[in-house]
């Protein structure tokens, strides 16, 4: 009997994960879609980050990179970006995975009243893992498939960081709002 109440209740756990995932993958995608400010990179900014890095907060790196990743990637497919789902995929859930294991490893670090700068360190770095990561793509894309030199792609590239860093400060602002609401609501973590 007791090892039936064990089963049952980790079930329920494990459902109730899920369901959070295919949640935050789906606020990530309609937060990266609803509102779009247009780039000269023909990208756009938009507050889907601040879903990206909630998703491993709340989630933890499997669940939450794999929401991160799914609802992102989502996005460009619906968006007509196909280009760029198989790296959005990764780069955002590299995000979220980064901005999980900086979190926890800076709230062992520091022993505050609030978690604050915790979870603006690790905001900071997720969205690194992004401006990084998007660089690295879109040199790969101008040089290899597009025929480029190398230099050519980089300097195109450049193009692309300061877009990426303000998206990336918007969701870090967002993630940080709205994680201690989401966290008093939640009992994931």
């Amino acid at each position: 009997m007791d090892t039936q109440a064990t089963h049952y209740k980790e079930s329920q756990i494990q459902t109730r994960t899920v369901i959070l995932a295919a949640l935050m993958a789906a606020l990530t995608c309609v937060g990266t879609m609803i509102i779009k400010i247009p780039t000269p990179t023909n990208g756009y900014i938009h507050p889907g980050d601040g879903f990206v890095l909630l998703s491993g907060l709340l989630l933890g790196p499997l669940w939450g990179g794999l929401a991160a990743g799914i609802g992102s990637a989502l996005s460009d497919l619906i968006g007509g970006y196909f280009i760029y789902v198989p790296a959005t995929f990764v780069i955002k859930a590299l995000t979220a995975i980064t901005g999980y294991f900086v979190f926890k490893a800076i709230s062992k670090i520091l022993s505050t009243k609030t978690e604050l700068p915790t979870l603006i360190i690790s905001g900071i770095a997720g969205e690194a893992v992004m401006v990084l990561g998007y660089f690295l793509f879109e040199i790969f894309m101008l040089s290899v498939v597009n025929n480029s030199s190398l230099s050519a792609g980089v300097i195109a590239s450049l193009a692309g960081i300061l877009p990426n860093i303000i998206q990336g400060i918007f969701g870090v602002i967002i993630s940080t709002v709205l994680y201690p609401l989401l966290k008093r609501l939640s009992s994931v973590r």
